[in-house]
Order: structure tokens, then C-alpha cells, then sequence
């Protein structure tokens, strides 16, 4: 439900818009290279290791 201010509640809830069209259809990003890490953690400021560490879900190296 919505409070008075537009609020959600309960808190925890989710809500979106969904759009359909005849010839979508998804697709997976994959995982990131060495290479692309590196210019992330430029780009941001970070260490290399932090990064590593945070993004280790979907780096495609070891």
C-alpha cells in the first residue's frame, strides 16, 4: 500500500514498472576481464584488491 506520501509500506516492499514488446528478450552481461577491472578501479579511485574482492561474483579470471 501507498501512505499518504506516497510511501510504501511495509518498508521492505518492491514495486516496478514492467514493459513488453513482441521481440524482446534478455540477456546475461557476463563476466568482466583483468583488463576491465583495472580501468573500473581507476575510474573509481580504488585499489585493485578491494575491487577484486567486491567483484569476485563475476570476474572471469581466477
Amino acid at each position: 500500500t501507498l501512505t499518504e506520501n506516497f510511501a510504501m509500506l511495509p518498508a521492505a516492499s518492491v514495486s516496478g514498472y514492467y514493459f513488453a514488446h513482441p521481440e524482446a528478450h534478455y540477456f546475461g552481461v557476463g563476466k568482466i576481464n583483468r583488463d576491465q577491472l583495472m580501468d573500473y578501479a581507476r575510474r573509481k579511485g580504488m585499489e585493485i584488491s578491494v575491487m577484486e574482492r567486491w567483484l569476485s561474483p563475476v570476474l572471469g579470471y581466477e
